[in-house]
């Protein structure tokens, strides 16, 4: 079997050229710019290096990323002014607030202060229980990415079995409701789960967002399953053992070049989304 590779690398790169002629349009509507703000609390390099690579996305189609910058030693109270402050902000069309912050932050109610039009990333209750509902709302950026990728390649999602083995709010939780919101039939499973293995060999779409490097073994996938690794972990490996599935799968996503790149790519696209809604 020759299973095909979801390349969001490659998809991410084709969106990009779509978006910059949305943002050509947007300036020469309003005479404004798109812009996401991000927000980064404290000094930690990995997260410095996502804000950056979300900067140079926005860069390359022609918006602009304005950098917030705060100690670590910042408050919950001072980070929900400065939430407040880019909210009132007209010329602010996303906001996102990189993850993780601080311990001392409430990052829950950080999060739930960005205004329902502002969170291009998808993080706040009221917007993952619009998504729930079938509602409007932008999603969560990484599933969201993942459900565009597998619609760029025409992967069947209606009336298979999808298995999600993660459960985190931003991340596993909204992966199983745009799923299930696209008629499969899900199941959710962690950690924790009994019996795993059984579970993971049932599923016709598996998505990997446990967080553990490796921690799903390529012995548990049936052949011809849609394999989906949501993980990075140093070294480039992902939450799935994929290297023994390449030639019995239908398709995988490669860690990195997969899931990673159409994260990004789908927090830009939500913010060009808000800049075009702010011209009514």
């Amino acid at each position: 079997m020759t299973a095909i590779l979801l390349d969001g690398k490659a998809v991410a790169a084709r969106t990009e050229a779509e978006l910059s002629e949305r943002v050509s349009k947007i300036k020469a509507r309003s005479g404004q710019t798109p812009i996401l703000a991000t927000i980064l609390v404290g000094d930690d390099p990995a997260s410095a290096t996502y804000v950056k690579m979300k900067g140079n996305a926005c860069r390359r189609v022609g918006m602009e990323s304005l950098a917030v910058e705060l100690p670590s030693s910042t408050t919950t109270e001072e980070l929900l002014t400065t939430i407040a402050d880019l909210n009132a902000n007209p010329d602010v069309h996303g906001i996102l607030l990189q993850h993780p912050v601080p311990s001392q932050i409430d990052e829950r109610a950080c999060f739930d202060a960005i205004a329902l039009e502002k969170d291009v990333d998808g993080v706040t209750c009221l917007g993952f229980g619009r998504m729930a509902m079938g509602e409007p709302a932008y999603g969560c950026a990484t599933p969201q990415g993942i459900m565009r990728l597998l619609d760029a390649y025409e992967i069947p999602i209606s009336g298979k079995h999808a298995v999600v083995v993660g459960r985190s709010p931003i991340l596993g939780k909204p992966m199983a409701m745009m799923l299930l919101g696209k008629d499969a039939t899900v199941t959710i499973c962690h950690s924790r789960t009994q019996d795993l293995p059984a579970l993971v060999a049932q599923a016709d779409i598996l998505v990997g967002a446990v967080g553990r490097p490796e921690f799903i073994k390529a012995e548990w996938i049936k052949d011809g399953a849609v394999v989906v690794d949501a993980g990075y972990h140093p070294g480039g490996i992902g939450d799935i053992e994929l290297a023994p599935l390449v030639d019995r799968v239908a398709a995988y996503t490669p860690v990195p070049g997969g899931v990673g790149p159409m994260t990004i790519n789908t927090l830009i696209q939500q913010s060009v989304m808000s800049g075009e809604k702010s011209l009514g």
